[in-house]
């Protein structure tokens, strides 16, 4: 009998039975899984899209964030009408283990009966995904319509295509990639030893130093310079330039000191400060890894297209050409791999100022690749 979700003030939350098999040759034992979803399973259960998040999302993609209040993170994207339309498909999001939304991580509870901190198993990818197959099942859902993902909720739909080929039917990869880089993984490294740098990091036992919220009281400081650093990347120099250039921030001439004076320094400590609201230091630690861990070639003996032998997936790979984290060249290096496999393959590149980001952001042309895709 499949485990029943339990309700949870964030929403859903499904409690596995069994423990899950990790790439690190540990399990887990009673991994929680929290999730929402939206629209209705049809009576064949054709109808269902997996939605995969990035780093710091979550499955609230199209409901009010629990913490924040804010609409989901892609509520332009999902809804009745949109191009991912819940007045016809089933979509589920769930929140990635190693994450910090209700899902299993590090500052779940042990069966010690203290929270997991730095003694919780390196996970991967792949492992975020075999609890995504396990959600499915639990689910009752035999195959997916398809599965979509922006970033590194790309890499889990690639993952999906390789390791669970058989049970998708389509799969839509937007602004990401097959590997990490070298820069990709030196940006990821500079955020985790900002965070490791905090003195109240504390080797990662830093749970309950705060009240009930376990990302208060911790290495916050840290944790803000992490996402500061990372969210340069997510942005363009385009983008930045229009938006602030070298603008002041509410001040006529320059301090001589080293408060915010440029527009640009005040919106990073902002986007910086907020982020310690929603989310756990020792989360983002492990998710990074787990997105520099990622090398679909090499899970597949070194060879991308051996990959996708084993799957008969419609493919889309979208990029942007102000995109200088996951740039066109690495969806390229995706649809050269699917065409040696012989797969059908749609790829195209999409011109937006915002960088990174711009496939959480208004772009029309985005909008009707992917209605076009999910058919």
């Amino acid at each position: 009998m499949a485990p029943t979700p339990e309700n949870t003030p964030a929403g859903p939350v499904l409690k596995l039975a069994q423990p899950l098999p990790l790439d690190s040759g540990r399990s887990l034992a009673g991994v929680e899984i929290a999730y929402e979803t939206y629209g209705t399973l049809n009576a064949d259960k054709s109808n269902a899209i997996m939605i995969c998040h990035a780093l710091t999302g979550d499955q609230h993609v199209a409901s009010p964030h629990p913490i924040t209040g804010k609409p989901g993170w892609w509520i332009r994207m999902v809804g009745p009408g949109k191009p991912i339309d819940t007045d016809r498909f089933f979509v589920i999001c769930s929140n990635v283990i190693g994450s910090c939304m209700g899902s299993s991580g590090p500052a779940s509870m042990a069966e010690s009966g203290a929270p997991y901190g730095m003694s919780f198993p390196v996970i991967t990818i792949r492992d975020m995904v075999r609890a995504q197959v396990a959600l499915v099942d639990a689910l009752g859902i035999g195959r997916l319509h398809a599965v979509v993902g922006g970033s590194m909720g790309g890499m889990q739909a690639l993952s999906w295509a390789a390791n669970f080929g058989d049970r998708i039917d389509a799969a839509l990869i937007i602004a990401s990639t097959s590997r990490h880089s070298a820069q990709n993984i030196a940006f990821h490294e500079v955020g985790r030893q900002a965070i490791m740098a905090d003195p109240k990091w504390n080797g990662g036992d830093y749970y309950g130093e705060g009240g009930e919220d376990p990302r208060k009281g911790g290495p916050e400081s840290g944790l803000a310079v992490a996402r500061m650093a990372a969210h340069i990347t997510y942005l363009s120099e385009q983008g930045l330039t229009e938006k602030f250039g070298r603008r002041l921030q509410d001040r006529d001439a320059k301090t001589f000191g080293f408060d915010a004076d440029f527009q640009v320094e005040s919106y990073l400590r902002y986007q910086g400060l907020s982020f310690t609201d929603r989310f756990d230091a020792n989360s983002y630690l492990y998710i990074t890894r787990a997105m520099d861990y990622f090398d679909l070639a090499e899970e597949h003996g070194g060879k991308l297209a051996d990959a996708f032998r084993g799957t008969k997936a419609r493919f889309c790979l979208v990029s942007f050409d102000t995109d200088w984290l996951y740039p066109t060249s690495e969806s390229r290096t995706i649809a050269h791999a699917l065409n040696a496999a012989g797969h059908p393959v749609s790829f195209m590149e999409l011109s937006a100022p915002f960088g990174h980001d711009s496939f959480l952001l208004d772009n029309d042309d985005l909008d009707r690749v992917v209605k076009g895709f999910i058919r």
